[in-house]
């Protein structure tokens, strides 16, 4: 087996080394550039190596990796300049999709994710996000499991009903700062969220699977659809990478990864992030390769990540990028400056002046330095190069390792179900007839027998139809006005005297 992952050719083979893959990576480059082939190859090589692979396809081309390779003139030119023969080969693929669509069906339930993600998910300021951590703890409190929406909406509820008797004991809990939050829940669930709360929740181990040849299977998210929601797809990624840390034992540096984690669109994690979120996303960066999971970040500039996360990412593929504005101008500074100087070639010269298919490598060595900046022919991919067919996805699917498992959503007994009982049970207590009285209510004596019990009047309701209001309004304005006039005749009467 070999201890590396050919990326391309430079002057030399540019190979990502496996027992430095978890030191985690950078793949960065405008639009059209090349970024999704590289992601490709680096995700069929890794699983080659026995490294299972996670990636969302935002664009929903990398799907191809699922199938051989057709070919290309091009493709077969380049692997000539290399010295490689292109043998077609489909990679082992399970594909999941969060609406459950066009993969299984994936699910956290909502203690898993927290206060914390789904205050960042519903875009919560720091008040509601107090308030939902308030609710949390009191559903612990009172045994509740808070499973799919529909438990959290019925706990928010509960925390509104009884927001005095929690203010004292949590803290202050505003009805109208919960009615806020149930509206943002509603949001949620009209942008297709519901579906994603709820179980049979994900099993980590179902991500990490190994085909009969030892091969890595690479799963394939359908994000291009869940993009339309940024902060979801945003929130279930950094949910999944925390999932990762807290489970994961403590390997160190391990001979290859276990688990090789692509984060496509990176910057809509960090977009407009508040502190404790970014300070998480450090923390998971920084501790998550000691349990053997290497975290690769694909975003247009690497501007786009803070400077905190993208110092501890040792491997980099930066594709071409155009620098037209100030901003521009200052993000490809920040890229060239990022890598080790190559004396033969200007850095930000060559990253402007990089041809689709091209980008500048930097790798970690043996001895885990970063190795000097190489101008850099990315290898084709024995995979197909494009989406897949909906009939070809079916039958990947049918094949699956976990086939069945996720497929059908269970519904056990949690917060929602409790608290409708326990409101039954108060409202048939409240109408239960009054004790040491069969007939409900005050004791009365029964009526003379011969003679049936008067018919009780039924009680006139106090509320006013529309044209029952208007009619009164209009009759109050002429009493008025009668009223105005007579008395007007009378003072003038008393004048006249």
């Amino acid at each position: 087996m070999s201890d590396g992952v050919l990326i391309g050719f430079s002057d030399h083979l540019e190979n990502l080394l496996l027992n430095r893959a978890n030191r985690h990576g950078l793949v960065a480059g405008a639009t059209g550039t090349g970024k999704t082939v590289t992601l490709q190859v680096l995700a069929q090589g890794l699983s080659d190596a026995g490294v299972p692979v996670f990636a969302a396809d935002v664009k929903g081309d990398l799907c191809g990796v699922a199938q051989p390779g057709t070919p290309n003139p091009k493709f077969e030119e380049r692997a000539k300049l290399m010295g490689l023969t292109l043998n077609p080969q489909a990679a082992p693929t399970v594909f999941w999709d969060l609406f459950g669509q066009q993969g299984h069906p994936i699910r956290a339930t909502v203690s898993e994710m927290g206060p914390l993600l789904i205050s960042r998910m519903l875009d919560l300021n720091d008040v509601q996000e107090g308030v939902l951590t308030v609710v949390f703890r009191a559903a612990d409190d009172e045994g509740l499991l808070l499973l799919d929406l529909k438990d959290l909406q019925a706990a928010l509820s509960f925390a509104s009903e009884n927001a005095k008797e929690l203010g004292a004991k949590y803290g202050n809990v505003s009805p109208a700062t919960v009615a806020t939050i149930q509206r943002k829940l509603l949001v949620l669930e009209d942008q297709g969220g519901a579906g994603f709360f709820g179980e049979p929740a994900l099993q980590l181990s179902d991500i990490m699977r190994t085909d009969g040849s030892g091969r890595g299977f690479v799963n394939i998210l359908a994000a291009d659809k869940l993009i339309a929601s940024p902060r979801l797809y945003a929130t279930f990624l950094l949910w999944l990478m925390s999932e990762l840390f807290e489970e994961l034992p403590e390997v160190g540096d391990p001979d290859k990864p276990r688990l090789a984690f692509f984060f496509d669109e990176a910057h809509l994690l960090f977009r407009d992030a508040p502190k404790p979120l970014l300070e998480k996303v450090e923390q998971v960066v920084r501790l998550i390769r000691s349990k053997g999971v290497g975290v690769y970040f694909v975003t247009q500039n690497p501007a786009d990540i803070p400077e905190t996360v993208l110092g501890q990412l040792g491997n980099r593929i930066q594709h071409a990028l155009r620098a037209y504005t100030p901003t521009e101008q200052k993000g490809l500074k920040a890229a060239s400056n990022s890598f080790r100087t190559n004396p033969a070639f200007d850095t930000a010269e060559a990253i402007q002046a990089l041809g689709v298919g091209e980008a500048l490598v930097s790798v970690l060595d043996e001895k885990g330095a970063p190795t000097v900046v190489q101008r850099t022919l990315i290898r084709p991919p024995v995979s197909r190069l494009g989406p897949i067919t909906p009939a070809e996805r079916a039958a990947i699917m049918a094949q699956s390792p976990v086939r069945g498992l996720y497929d059908t959503a269970k519904d056990r007994e949690s917060a929602f179900e409790i608290l409708k009982s326990r409101a039954a049970a108060a409202t048939e207590a409240a109408q239960a007839p009054a004790a040491g009285s069969p007939w409900g209510g005050e004791a009365q004596a029964p009526a003379p027998r011969g003679r049936a019990p008067a018919a009780a009047k039924p009680r006139a309701s106090n509320r006013q139809s529309m044209g029952e209001a208007f009619t009164k309004s209009l009759l109050r304005q002429a009493g008025s006005t009668i009223a105005r006039e007579l008395m007007r005749g009378i003072l003038g009467g008393m004048k006249k005297r």
